[in-house]
């Protein structure tokens, strides 16, 4: 069983091509999503158009249904003070998001499945599944 943070370019590949996560997830595996992520994918629902919409709110709703949302807590902004730190003194700048979500990996001992492998490569501490 592994411990796992899905970032949202899983979830959202994994709605634009309409495949289920079980290539990436084992029925075994604890799967989580940071709070950011939940809102990336709230902010693609509002984003969409009134065709889209619709298709894309069920598919956010069944995964914040079905997949815990880890919180942004102490715990997790001292990971991300950290990582912050880490990325400024290394001048290898890096998406807000990916470090929160990575923050929250560290945070919760799990590893980050994503397929933006360059969003976490190099991340001290950080365990990466590229998918």
């Amino acid at each position: 069983m592994a411990r796992l943070i899905l970032d949202g370019t899983v979830l959202i590949a994994a709605e634009r091509r309409g495949k289920a996560l079980d290539r990436i997830v084992a029925d075994a595996d604890d799967v989580a999503i940071a709070t950011i992520t939940a809102a990336e994918l709230l902010v693609g629902v509002e984003l969409a158009d009134d065709a889209r919409r619709p298709a894309r709110a069920a598919f956010v709703q069944a995964v914040l249904d079905t997949i815990p949302v880890e919180d942004y807590d102490l715990s997790v902004a001292r990971a991300h003070a950290g990582l912050l730190a880490h990325v400024r003194r290394a001048g290898r700048p890096r998406g807000a998001h990916d470090l929160v979500i990575a923050a929250t990996a560290l945070a919760r001992d799990r590893v980050v499945v994503s397929a933006d492998a360059a969003g976490f490569a190099d991340l001290p501490g950080v365990v990466l599944r590229a998918v």
